[in-house]
C-alpha cells in the first residue's frame, strides 16, 4: 500500500527549493521506497505571493504508523527552514509536506486526515498524484483520479520536468 505525500514551496529560488524537495526525498527514502512525479509549477492559493513547485511521491513504508509519518513529515518540514510558528494561513512556504492519500485508508485524527480533505479540489496535488497511481486509481472520497483531475482542468498547473 503506497502513502502519498504531497511536497510544495515558493520561498527562495526555484534551485533551493528543489534542493529541499530531494533533501525530502532523501529522508523519506529512510522509511522505504520512494516514487516522484514530474515537478510543476502552480499558481498560489491565498494572499498574494510567489508561484508554487509542486510534486507528489509515492513511499512504500509497511510498518510506518501515520503518528510516526506525521511527526516524520513535520520533522522534514522543520530541518528544511519550515517555522509554523510565523506562517500566514495559506502564505508563502519553505517546504511543505501534506500526505494526500494512504492507499484506500481513511484516517481521521486529530494530527492527520487521510484522504487529504481540500485533495479532490487541488489539481496541483491531482496532476503529479495521477501522474503516479493512474487516472483509474480509486482514491476514497475523492473516487476515480482521473475523473477528480477533469473537474479542476481549468486550474493553473505548468509541467516544469520529470526527473528531479
Amino acid at each position: 500500500m503506497s502513502i502519498a505525500i504531497a511536497l510544495g514551496g515558493n520561498v527562495g529560488t526555484e534551485a533551493q527549493i528543489l534542493e529541499r524537495f530531494v533533501h525530502a526525498r532523501e529522508a523519506l527514502m529512510q522509511l522505504g521506497s520512494v516514487r516522484s512525479a514530474s515537478l510543476y509549477r502552480t499558481a498560489p492559493i491565498g494572499p498574494e505571493q510567489p508561484r508554487y513547485l509542486n510534486t507528489v511521491v509515492t513511499l512504500r513504508a509497511p510498518d510506518v504508523q501515520p503518528a510516526e509519518l506525521v511527526a516524520t513529515t513535520q520533522e522534514i518540514e522543520r530541518l528544511l527552514g519550515r517555522d509554523r510558528s510565523r506562517e500566514v494561513h495559506w502564505g508563502p512556504r519553505t517546504i511543505d509536506l501534506d500526505i494526500l492519500a494512504w492507499g484506500d485508508r481513511v484516517i481521521d485524527t486529530p494530527e492527520l486526515r487521510v484522504p487529504h480533505p481540500r485533495l479532490a479540489e487541488r489539481r496541483f496535488a491531482l496532476e503529479p498524484l495521477t501522474e503516479l497511481l493512474g487516472e483509474d486509481a480509486i482514491v476514497p472520497r475523492v473516487g476515480r483520479l482521473g475523473d477528480a483531475l477533469a473537474r479542476v482542468r481549468d486550474q493553473s498547473c505548468e509541467f516544469i520536468r520529470q526527473a528531479w
